[in-house]
């Protein structure tokens, strides 16, 4: 069944939440990328001790403007829940939605929180360091899917089914754990070029074969080769869900999420050749957020209730006067 749109406020301030959620998300690469993650030292969520630090470096500035940030968008967050369930019907997509945005902004201070306290931030290249990235770029996906389907389900769609999906609610199980493979890979390979940059090309590629770098260097090739493999498997998802569920809204995400693929390829390979610059990876990381709220606006068209199916037509039993 579809649900009332939302009001135009309400539309537009889930969109003003998503996008100053990515600006906050694009905050915080740029503290792992400048080393800035220590500018509050071990503190959390004082900044060295302090509520408002004295005579800050700059990394101080960077890391404590992010906490800033971060606070603010868990405030939006809770206004987004509140308002979703006030203003909408018990039943409704929206307040479902809103409200795990809320749980997965929570999640992702913690996570943040946990980063800090256990030092895992500036030069700090263990193993246990990859691990927290990796579950921090699970959440954030999590977080700002969440958040696009606030944004789907205020325009007044329907719900979504999970059950009798056939190879649509396999598509969509593809589409998601290949982002999600793909995101740990790229959030690895950030921090290997972070921690360990490269004077050249050369000498960046020589170094994935030398036996003696350290493993996030020796690991950072895996990352644009998941990037190819699941950029040609996103492509055919999207061909593929067309056919099976063949509403514009379906057609239009793949569409788009090929054309944000072909672009966020050409980022990497640009970011790859210029040694990674923190202003690139900036780039990279913001398409790879679209092509993810993409991935999810086209699972969330193919799952809903409402999309149509694709008919299968079997082919006329020739009778036997046509047979003759």
């Amino acid at each position: 069944m579809t649900h009332p749109a939302s009001t135009r406020s309400f539309q537009r301030f889930s969109l003003g939440v998503l996008v100053f959620t990515l600006g906050v998300i694009l905050w915080g690469a740029f503290v792992r990328a400048t080393g800035s993650g220590a500018g509050c030292g071990d503190h959390w969520p004082v900044c060295n001790g302090q509520v408002v630090p004295r005579e800050p470096t700059v990394q101080t500035l960077i890391e404590y403007t992010h906490r800033l940030t971060s606070g603010v968008v868990m405030l939006l967050a809770v206004a987004l829940s509140v308002w979703a369930m006030r203003a909408h019907a018990k039943g409704h997509p929206v307040r479902k939605a809103a409200n795990w945005a809320l749980f997965f902004m929570m999640t992702e201070a913690l996570v943040g929180a946990g980063i800090v306290l256990l030092q895992y931030v500036a030069d700090n290249a263990s193993v246990g360091r990859a691990v927290w990235m990796g579950v921090h770029l699970v959440n954030t996906f999590l977080l700002v899917g969440a958040q696009t389907m606030v944004v789907w389900f205020s325009k007044g769609r329907a719900n979504l089914a999970f059950r009798g999906q056939g190879w649509v609610g396999v598509l969509v199980g593809v589409c998601v754990a290949g982002m999600m493979l793909l995101g740990v890979s790229g959030a690895v390979a950030a921090l290997g070029d972070t921690l360990f940059p490269s004077e050249t090309l050369a000498e960046g590629l020589a170094q994935h074969a030398n036996d003696q770098a350290h493993l996030f260097v020796r690991r950072r090739i895996y990352h644009p080769i998941i990037a190819v493999l699941m950029g040609a498997a996103l492509v055919y998802v999207g061909r593929w869900m067309s056919r099976l569920r063949p509403s514009p809204e379906v057609k239009q995400s793949a569409m788009l999420l090929t054309g944000l693929y072909v672009l966020q390829l050409g980022a990497g390979l640009v970011n790859v050749v210029l040694l990674a610059p923190v202003w690139l990876q900036l780039v990279h990381l913001l398409l790879a957020d679209f092509v993810w709220m993409t991935v999810v606006r086209l699972c969330a068209a193919g799952l809903s209730k409402d999309a149509p199916r694709e008919e299968r037509v079997s082919e006329p039993v020739p009778t036997h006067a046509s047979a003759a």
